[in-house]
């Protein structure tokens, strides 16, 4: 039962200003120390949280994801994050999971901010997804989804892990940190919150609070209120004896929002 290393990437980003964030992000990958097999970034790391698209998405062959891929192989290691991706005629705010053979899987947003427009401007996704690496099941999800724990359901224990990536603002922040415990806690699952740091081009301050939290709603690791990384190890074994000696999971309703 492998445990599962992760860096997670604790940003600044530039408004609308992808070529300085993908250098900013390599910047900050050089200081991840040791094998990773999880990288993570913020919600839009290369651009902030907008509501003007069309200047800056990018299709899903364009430079951030070029740049992710190549990351991946560098590392040897799955790279995460969300970027604003135009395709079909709409946009999206879409997560892409690249691994290190280059493979990609995607998840668009299911919760669209609409305290900010999100859902007049992006398409909302349909149906989450689970990813596989080193033999763990983590599904991935975007900020606000957070809130809507009938989304984030562990059915019959599906998933290890989940992963929200997020532009979570400060004046919210208690709301973060209670959140990301309770989806620990009922889903009987490590929970793995990625924000960002500074101030939008919509004048929106974060602080961070990058955190992981074990199964029983504790803090392992967290990051204060600065740019930088960190590295977190989640132990396989520690996860199944303690969903076998207490498996609440068993007794869950079976519903789950469609």
């Amino acid at each position: 039962m492998r445990d599962l290393n992760i860096a997670l990437i604790q940003s600044g980003i530039a408004w609308h200003a992808p070529g300085e964030n993908l250098a900013r992000l390599d910047a900050l990958v050089r200081r991840i120390e040791g094998h990773v097999d999880l990288v993570l970034l913020p919600e839009m790391f290369s651009t902030g949280f907008t509501m003007e698209p069309g200047s800056v998405a990018e299709d899903m062959e364009g430079p951030a994801v070029s740049r992710m891929r190549e990351l991946a192989s560098s590392l040897g290691a799955d790279v995460a994050g969300s970027l604003a991706i135009a395709e079909g005629g709409h946009y999206h705010n879409r997560l892409v999971w690249v691994n290190s053979r280059g493979g990609i899987a995607t998840y668009d947003k299911r919760h669209l901010f609409r305290m900010a427009g999100e859902d007049r401007v992006y398409r909302p996704g349909r149906e989450t997804i689970t990813v596989e690496v080193r033999g763990w099941k983590i599904r991935p999800f975007i900020c606000y989804d957070l809130r809507f724990p009938a989304w984030t359901r562990n059915r019959g224990l599906e998933y290890d892990a989940a992963v929200f990536v997020a532009n979570w603002p400060a004046r919210r922040a208690r709301h973060w940190e209670a959140l990301l415990t309770a989806r620990a806690i009922e889903n009987q699952c490590y929970v793995i919150g990625v924000n960002r740091v500074g101030t939008d081009g919509n004048g929106v301050a974060y602080r961070g609070g990058s955190m992981a939290v074990d199964y029983e709603g504790s803090v392992i690791a967290a990051m204060g209120e600065v740019e930088g990384t960190m590295r977190v190890v989640l132990s396989k074994r520690s996860l199944e004896e303690y969903r076998a000696a207490f498996p609440a999971w068993k007794d869950a309703d079976a519903y789950r929002m469609e």
